[in-house]
């Protein structure tokens, strides 16, 4: 059985004690074991800031972004390779894993192109001038420069790749060092990403570290100029802020966490058409089966108009029949396994608990036997659908995130005022769609809901046919949200690449600080 590496102080490391294993979840067969037993942690991040950090900060915007080309090159030239790990270690189906493995491609090729934007050598203009007193003897500018640390990023199971990728792209192109800690259940094909990219040899010595396994007492070795990047449970991001380096030291924490996102069916007489209604239809349904609805991104509640709740529940009804549950390795498949044991535990416990207070419309929210494995083997659930009578009798609709192929249908006014004030019962939501094609109803809405998502996904008749869907966090726009979500931000362009970067004034004369500013 393969035992995962780490690769630390620039060689590998392999442990041989405190192995745990992971498991196919389709079959259930164990196919590698994980630890990181004898790392030094301290050294880890020693070699970061000495080697690593040095390396990438000596060069140019532009030269790094080259750097994520190449990246991007080698994870793409692999692909059949890395979609057969991920079928064996996630238990996704083939367009499921091209989720997870182009998007990280494709998010490193973006921020390889953003880099040319940048003129600047190592730092960053933010915005304009401004004058300061009565005359320009006074100048002020905003600039920008890379920590002079290490980037610790503590990824989630589900996008074992394109989590790695889109905050080593940020990070990277900022000129900071990664330390990327992988989840131990789908680390296979991490591992193996990671591996192809070092051996390559396109990165400079100490800028990227894999640790798999336990990040030990790494967090303790913190400082001011290093940066936390986690992707997980609230829970999980709790227990990491309480460690006392993080609160002592303070550096910088950025938290991806819980989201019970909302898909809204617009409200008024003839608000949504044909083609938006289709598209919302198939927006959901995709949001509750795409990677066994195991998305930060993924609809939890559909907010749908009170009149219009039978004929919504129907057609959702008759799409997630068709949706077949199986071993992705049967290409008739088109829904695969929750990832481990405890995902599966977790969700039927779920579900159990929103039943309390809402009806089971489709699926027994129980395990269930998978097309193409062994009978009682694997980590298998249905498409469950609930639906409840009103907003405020199913407090755990807005509460518990049931990280699966779940939903719960929620009956509202049809006013956007409403549709808000449900939508915020959640305490954050990272992304909220919206489908209507009353501009002045999606209007208020917006204006409502605003503080209470990080995204709001308008679908219409306008955008029908080449619709990314809610669920698709792209590299142009920030992924992040408030409250509950963790009130961190990754992406949007530059913006990701500022989460590692020190924002300083500049004052001065402005022809003084014009010339330094040329010369950054």
């Amino acid at each position: 059985m393969k035992i995962l590496k780490s690769y630390v102080n620039g060689k590998w490391h392999r442990a041989d004690q405190g192995l745990v294993p992971t498991f196919n979840p389709s079959t259930e067969e164990a196919i590698a074991q994980v630890s990181s037993s004898g790392i030094d942690f301290g050294a880890v991040l020693r070699h970061a800031h000495q080697a690593g950090g040095p390396a990438l900060r000596s060069l140019t915007f532009a030269e790094r972004g080259a750097l994520l080309k190449d990246m991007s090159k080698i994870l793409r030239g692999n692909r059949e390779e890395l979609l057969d790990l991920s079928r064996q270690c996630s238990g996704t189906t083939l367009s499921d894993g091209a989720f997870d493995i182009d998007g990280a491609g494709g998010t490193l090729a973006y921020y390889a192109h953003l880099s040319k934007s940048s003129t600047s050598n190592t730092g960053l203009l933010e915005g304009e001038g401004v004058q300061l007193a009565r005359t320009e003897a006074v100048w002020g500018q905003h600039l920008l420069f890379p920590f002079q640390g290490a980037a610790v990023h503590i990824n989630a199971f589900n996008f074992p790749v394109w989590g790695f990728g889109e905050k080593a792209a940020c990070a990277l192109l900022a000129g900071m060092p990664v330390i990327t800690k992988p989840a131990t259940a789908t680390a296979l094909v991490a591992e193996r990403a990671v591996e192809l990219i070092i051996e390559a040899g396109v990165l400079p010595e100490g800028s990227l570290q894999l640790i798999c396994g336990s990040t030990g007492n790494l967090l303790e070795h913190l400082g001011p100029q290093d940066v936390i990047a986690f992707t997980g449970s609230a829970d999980t991001a709790m227990t990491l802020r309480s460690v006392v380096a993080v609160s002592s030291a303070n550096p910088r924490f950025n938290v991806e966490a819980d989201s019970l996102n909302a898909a809204i069916f617009g409200g008024g007489e003839g608000a949504v058409g044909d083609q938006t209604r289709d598209l919302f239809l198939r927006d959901v349904l995709r949001e509750i089966t795409q990677k066994a609805g195991q998305k930060c991104t993924a609809v939890r509640r559909i907010l749908v108009p009170a009149d219009q709740m039978d004929e919504v529940e129907r057609a959702l009804v008759a799409g997630l029949e068709t949706v077949l549950t199986g071993n992705p390795i049967d290409p008739s498949v088109h829904m695969g396994p929750l990832a481990t044991a405890d995902q599966l535990d977790a969700a039927i416990r779920g579900v159990d608990s929103l039943s309390q207070s809402c009806r089971i419309v489709y699926g027994t929210g129980k395990r269930s036997d998978g097309l193409g494995s062994p009978v009682g083997k694997g980590y298998f659930f249905a498409p469950t659908l609930l639906a409840c009578s009103d907003a405020d009798s199913a407090p755990e609709v807005h509460h518990r995130e049931v990280f699966g192929p779940v939903a719960t249908l929620v009956p509202y006014d049809g006013t956007p005022a409403e549709a808000a004030r449900i939508v915020s019962l959640a305490g954050g939501t990272l992304v909220t769609s919206l489908y209507s094609d009353d501009l002045d109803w999606s209007r208020q809405l917006i204006q409502s809901v605003g503080p209470s998502t990080g995204r709001i996904y308008v679908g219409s008749e306008g955008m029908a046919n080449e619709a990314p869907g809610s669920g698709a966090a792209l590299p142009q726009l920030m992924h992040g949200g408030p409250g509950r979500c963790g009130g961190g931000a990754e992406l949007g362009g530059w913006r990701g690449v500022k989460l590692y970067m020190q924002r300083i004034a500049l004052q001065g004369h402005r022809s003084v600080v014009e010339a330094l500013n040329e010369s950054t």
